[in-house]
C-alpha cells in the first residue's frame, strides 16, 4: 500500500514538472529571499524559528536571482548561496535547458549567504568545468588567494571574469550588466550592486547595503531609472534584533526604505521589490501585519518563483 502511494506521488509531481510552462522570454526569476544564514537560523529559539526546524517551509531559500536567456539558451546566477543545488535545479527545470550547470555566477560580496555555495563546484560534490565566475578585483584575490576557494580555480572547477566598477559589458545578445561599489562591510571584498538591462526592462539588484544615505548616488533617483528594483531588506525595523548591537550590522529598515520613498509616484513605488529578510523578518509571512502595510503603501515583496521580464 505504501509504494502504491509513493509511487502515485511521485507520477503527481512528474506531471506538476511537465506542467510548468518554460519561460520563453529573457527573464529574472526570483530563487531565494532570506538573508545569509537561513531561515531557521542556526541555534535560534524565537518564535519566528522555532517550529521551522521540524516543520521547515521550504520555499525559504537564501536570496539569490535567476537570470534566463531562452533566445541565446543561456542561464545565469546572482550570487552562490548556501542553498545552490536547489536553485540550480529549479532555473535548469524553468526552460528545460540540456545542461543543468548555470553558465555563470555572479557574486556581490565575500559574505557567507553570496559566495559559500561555489563550495559544491568543487571535486567533493560537483567537480564542474570552469563556470564562468563573475567577480570585482578584491572578490576574485580573495577567491584565488585562500582556501579552500583557491582549490576551485586551481583545478578549473570556476574560471574568474573580472568585473570592473560602473563598466557595462555585453553577456549575451541580449543582456547587458553593470557592476557597483556600495557602502557596506568589506572584510574580504568589495561589495556590489548590479544593473541588469534586457530587450526592453532593466533591474537593479543590491541585496546588502549599510545605508542608503552612506552610498554616494541617490536610490530615489536610480529606482526612476529602472522597471524593477531588488533592494535590501534584511531588517524590517531596529526592534527584531534584541541580542546583538544593531549599529554592528547596518542595513536600511524596511520602515525607513518606505518613509524615504514614500516621496514616489505609485507608478515608481511598485518598481521597488524587498528582499534578502533576516530569520526574524516579519516580511517572511504574508500573513503578518508588517507584510500587508508594505503592500498597502505600493510597494512588493519578493517571493520565491516570481519571474519578471526583461
Amino acid at each position: 500500500m505504501k509504494s502504491k502511494f509513493a509511487i502515485l506521488l511521485l507520477l503527481l509531481c512528474i506531471s506538476c514538472t511537465q506542467n510548468e510552462q518554460p519561460i520563453k522570454e529573457v527573464s529574472i526569476v526570483v530563487l531565494g529571499t532570506v538573508q545569509d544564514a537561513g531561515s531557521p537560523q542556526i541555534t535560534c529559539k524565537k518564535e519566528c524559528c522555532k517550529d521551522l526546524f521540524t516543520s521547515p517551509d521550504l520555499s525559504r531559500k537564501v536570496t539569490s536571482l535567476g537570470l534566463i536567456d531562452p533566445k541565446s539558451n543561456k542561464k545565469f546566477l546572482f550570487e552562490a548561496t548556501p542553498n545552490i543545488g536547489d536553485q540550480i535545479r529549479l532555473l535548469h527545470q524553468l526552460n528545460n535547458f540540456k545542461n543543468e550547470a548555470p553558465d555563470g555566477v555572479f557574486l556581490t560580496h565575500a559574505h557567507i549567504g553570496h559566495y559559500a555555495g561555489l563550495m559544491f563546484f568543487g571535486k567533493e560534490a560537483m567537480n564542474a568545468n570552469k563556470i564562468a565566475t563573475y567577480a570585482m578585483p578584491k572578490m576574485r584575490d580573495f577567491l584565488k588567494n585562500n582556501g579552500p576557494w583557491s582549490q576551485l580555480v586551481l583545478n578549473n572547477n570556476i574560471e574568474i571574469k573580472p568585473l570592473k566598477n560602473e563598466q557595462e559589458f555585453a553577456l549575451t545578445n541580449h543582456i547587458k550588466i553593470t557592476p557597483f561599489t556600495v557602502p557596506h562591510r568589506d572584510e574580504f571584498s568589495e561589495t556590489v550592486g548590479y544593473k541588469i538591462k534586457g530587450p526592453n526592462k532593466t533591474a537593479l539588484f543590491i541585496p546588502d547595503i549599510d545605508k542608503w544615505e552612506k552610498w554616494n548616488k541617490n536610490i530615489i533617483e536610480e529606482i526612476k531609472k529602472v522597471d524593477y528594483a531588488f533592494l535590501d531588506a534584511t531588517f524590517f525595523d531596529g526592534k527584531e534584533i534584541n541580542n546583538r548591537d544593531i549599529s554592528e550590522i547596518p542595513h536600511p529598515f524596511v520602515s525607513e526604505s518606505m518613509t524615504k520613498f514614500g516621496q514616489l509616484e505609485k507608478s515608481e513605488k511598485k518598481k521597488v521589490i524587498f528582499i534578502h529578510f533576516n530569520h526574524t523578518n516579519p516580511l517572511l509571512n504574508s500573513s503578518n501585519q508588517e507584510y500587508k502595510e508594505v503592500i498597502r503603501n505600493g510597494f512588493k515583496v519578493a517571493n520565491i518563483k516570481d519571474v519578471f521580464t526583461l
